[in-house]
């Protein structure tokens, strides 16, 4: 009989998916999984063990359903079931990814809150995510060893990841034979979607332009690798669960006056607050109210009719100094929260109200300061409520967890704490106000919620002043002292690293912000033991003649590009030396040095800077041209560049930013065309700006002559050693990577450009010409930002500014500060 007290049965097809330990790649399998059954016409429900915010992004962009956690601690054991229950609505089939390793659990806990866990008390079959990467059979015996572990565990399919081979992978497959658990699908170590896994884990799914892309191509790999018929048989031999799904209606409920209005909430989104359950939205809405997102990026006032505020957690930290240039909506929200607006503020949220962050200035609702620190805090709390507030009356036991890296300057005072944890104060609170590093689960205590929501309800509009909010007449918002730096030298030997100064953010050097490879770094310190003897840079000048396919006779190492524009200025008497503009200055500085003056050819911004051959003098024996372009970020196809050449005259291509490009498409530094010389340098994608590596490519008459002018032993055994590392096929497949990274990378600073309405060259290199109104590049540096001058280069004013290629997060935070500054002209 079906009761009350005895709720039907519900089917619900289901599967765990676990590791043995964290990094086998079950957060990549998971989503991958989620994504491909979603492509395939299933209705994904998608969950996550622990408290995790991150990858529940994934999982909802996956599928189109919300992330769901399913965490004992946060909520208890007995609401797992309704929570997977409710989540799973309508769904044909629920994906729980798991923690760390299967038996895994709260600290002291013995397996509490583990994924093994969670699958008992759902009664959820388990499939291991196994990689094998460093072993063969002995995968078996470790596979057996989980299954036998804990027989109330179903361990129902074992998925291989990171195979070597095909015999590797057959060898683990023949083992895993005798354990009786069916292997489910093998993914090789080069199947492509090993990147994606380390991603998913650092980056919240908001704040990745490829996300979906990347989820597109991984649900490909999967539904190609793994036997998802066979998964699903699986999942359908989960047993029946009885229990109800669970109703935010019945946790909480709205004021008795059916007539009441729905007061709003404003919740913190966007790309600096990602962190929230989505249970605590549903819970609102049922207590009454209507929850409306904000981004504390892009809007400056808070939305209409707000009587209460929840700022979650993200990282606003990353976006400090887009959150500090939004000082209308500071002044707004600082207003809000001073007033007794109702105000729940979980980590990020506690950040976003301090003074500053770092020394970068925040709403200044609290009387705090917060700074990074080298130690990260993660852990599940329990504390208890002090003093009757805003989240509970005292003695309120709540549970919860944290993971920050940031700490408060001053200690809690205990009388105006949120929590007490441990007997100490821990975040600060009143009757209005919860802030504090704990996040909480409100479907764990609803009566959370319910509190909040009468708070709001209670609350009057327009006690805050949100209806005439203030407003800052300053374009850029002022972080206190400025660091004004007035570059020293100007004109044609001002170069990008004189912008920089201490605590500006780098966007002025084109120097690549990746972290240097283990192999070149490996390779610059062996060259050490090499310092004793005079370097002799032959064996370098083999590898990069292999590397372009030319004789070795043809290659010149060089002290980096700046040595080859000395050598090239001082080789032969030019009658009339001609440099294409706007471009990098070294050469005219090169040829005044050596007594020539250059001449200067400008190319039109009203067609891009594109290169017409026509308006270089016919008589220019000498022309020097740079490809892609520095500062335009032009690209110019190689035929236009071949119409430069003629007898009697030598062309230089400047490519020192050429294998940033993909493919390295119209490069010539593989033809072998009389009068041609290719200048190369390692400097920039390689990140060794300390090491003067660079080279010339040739005719051989044209590298004697500069031979001729080389000092001897100018290249150093550390440039030779980064030559020699370089050219290298390890070397050029990680420059390929790295290339197609940059251009991902850029894609987001120029997608941010064209939304703000700021006109930019079409670019080709790791940095984009943006045309910004004369004054910003001074503007930006007295919020911390360093972009490059361009009124140094011939053909360009003050209007215009470099900004070289950042990781998305930093290039995100300069878009921010951008954003308040239009019109762009």
């Amino acid at each position: 009989m079906v009761g009350k007290d005895h709720p039907a049965a519900v089917s619900l097809p289901r599967l765990v998916i676990a590791a043995p330990a964290s990094g086998h790649g079950k957060t990549t399998i998971a989503t991958g999984l989620m994504a491909a059954l979603s492509r395939a016409g299933h209705d994904v429900s998608c969950h996550k063990v622990g408290p995790d915010y991150i990858d529940p992004g994934y999982h909802a962009l996956a599928t189109g359903k919300p992330g769901r956690n399913l965490d004992p601690h946060m909520v208890g054991e007995h609401r797992l079931v309704p929570l997977l229950l409710h989540g799973a609505r309508d769904a044909d089939i629920a994906i729980v990814e798991g923690v760390m390793g299967l038996y895994d659990g709260q600290i002291g806990g013995n397996g509490f809150s583990s994924t093994a866990h969670v699958a008992t008390v759902t009664k959820t079959p388990v499939v291991l995510v196994v990689d094998i990467s460093h072993a063969s059979r002995s995968i078996a015996a470790m596979v057996q060893g989980m299954v036998s572990f804990d027989p109330s565990v179903r361990v129902v399919g074992v998925i291989v990841n990171k195979a070597g081979s095909p015999r590797h992978a057959g060898e683990v497959v023949s083992a895993l034979e005798a354990t009786g658990v069916p292997v489910l699908g093998v993914l090789q170590r080069d199947d492509g979607i090993v990147a994606p896994s380390r991603h998913l884990g650092l980056v919240p799914a908001d704040e990745r332009d490829d996300a979906a892309h990347a989820l597109d191509r991984l649900a490909a790999q999967i539904a190609e690798k793994i036997d998802l018929e066979q998964l699903l048989a699986l999942a359908r031999t989960a047993p029946d669960l009885d229990a109800e799904p669970w109703d935010p209606a019945r946790e909480v409920h709205p004021p008795s006056d059916a007539a009441a209005s729905r007061p709003v909430v404003a919740m913190a989104g966007g790309r600096a607050f990602t962190f929230r359950y989505a249970e605590t939205e549903e819970l609102l809405r049922a207590a009454g109210c209507d929850v409306v997102t904000f981004d504390p990026l892009t809007d400056d006032a808070l939305p209409e009719g707000t009587a209460g505020l929840y700022l979650g957690g993200g990282f606003p930290e990353v976006h400090a100094a887009g959150l500090a240039a939004n000082a209308p909506l500071r002044e707004s929200l600082r207003a809000a929260v001073t007033s007794g607006m109702p105000t729940v503020a979980e980590c990020a949220g506690l950040l976003y109200l301090c003074s500053t962050v770092d020394g970068i200035s925040m709403v200044g609702a609290l009387e705090a300061d917060a700074v990074m620190t080298p130690r990260l805090t993660l852990s599940y709390r329990s504390v208890v409520v002090p003093t009757d507030q805003l989240m509970g009356v005292a003695g309120t036991r709540v549970t919860g967890h944290e993971f920050h890296r940031t700490a408060l300057v001053q200690p809690v005072e205990q009388s105006t704490a949120a929590w007490l944890l441990d007997g100490a104060g821990h975040g600060i609170g009143s009757d209005t106000l919860s802030a504090s590093y704990l996040h909480t689960h409100w479907a764990g205590h609803p009566q959370m919620a319910q509190r909040f929501a009468d708070a709001v309800h209670a609350y009057v509009p327009g006690t805050s002043g949100l209806d005439t909010p203030a407003r800052s007449s300053q374009a850029l918002d002022q972080r206190g002292p400025a660091d004004r730096v007035t570059p020293g030298a100007e004109g044609l030997t001002f170069h990008g690293d004189a912008e920089l100064a201490e605590g500006l953010v780098d966007f002025a050097v084109n120097i690549h912000d990746g972290a240097r490879p283990d192999w070149l770094t490996e390779a610059l310190r062996t060259s050490l033991d090499e310092v004793g003897a005079y370097p002799d840079a032959r064996g370098a000048e083999h590898a990069i003649a292999r590397r372009h396919g030319r004789p070795a006779e043809e290659v010149l190492a060089t002290a980096g590009a700046a040595e080859a524009f000395s050598l090239i200025a001082r080789a032969r008497p030019w009658k009339r030396p001609v440099v294409v503009h706007p471009q990098f200055t070294e050469p005219d500085a090169a040829l005044l040095a050596a007594g020539h003056t250059p001449e200067q050819v400008m190319c039109d911004p009203g067609t891009g800077f594109a290169l017409e051959p026509d308006r270089v003098p016919a008589d220019a024996d000498l022309v020097m041209i740079g490809n892609p372009t520095n500062p335009t970020s032009r690209l110019h196809p190689a035929q236009t560049i071949r119409a430069l050449l003629r007898p009697g005259r030598v062309v230089v291509v400047d490519e020192a930013f050429m294998d940033s490009v993909p493919g390295e498409q119209h490069s010539l530094a593989g033809a072998p065309l009389p009068g041609l010389l290719v200048v190369r340098s390692l400097t920039k994608l390689w990140s060794i700006p300390g090491v003067r590596a660079g080279y010339v490519i040739g005719g051989r008459q044209l590298l004697d002559d500069l031979r001729a002018q080389q000092s001897p032993w100018s290249v150093s055994a550390q440039a030779i050693a980064a030559m020699t590392a370089t050219a290298s096929d390890q070397a050029l497949a990680e420059a390929a990577q790295r290339a197609t990274r940059i251009a991902q990378h850029r894609a987001v600073l120029t997608d941010g450009l064209t939304e703000l309405g700021i006109t930019y060259v079409a670019p080709a290199a790791p940095f984009v010409l943006a045309k910004v109104g004369r004054g910003t590049h001074q503007q930006l540096r007295e919020v911390g930002y360093a972009v490059r001058r361009a009124d140094t280069f011939p053909g360009l004013d003050d209007g215009w500014i470099r900004i070289a290629v950042r990781r998305p997060d930093t290039t995100r935070k300069l878009l921010a500060t951008l954003r308040i500054e239009g019109p762009w002209t």
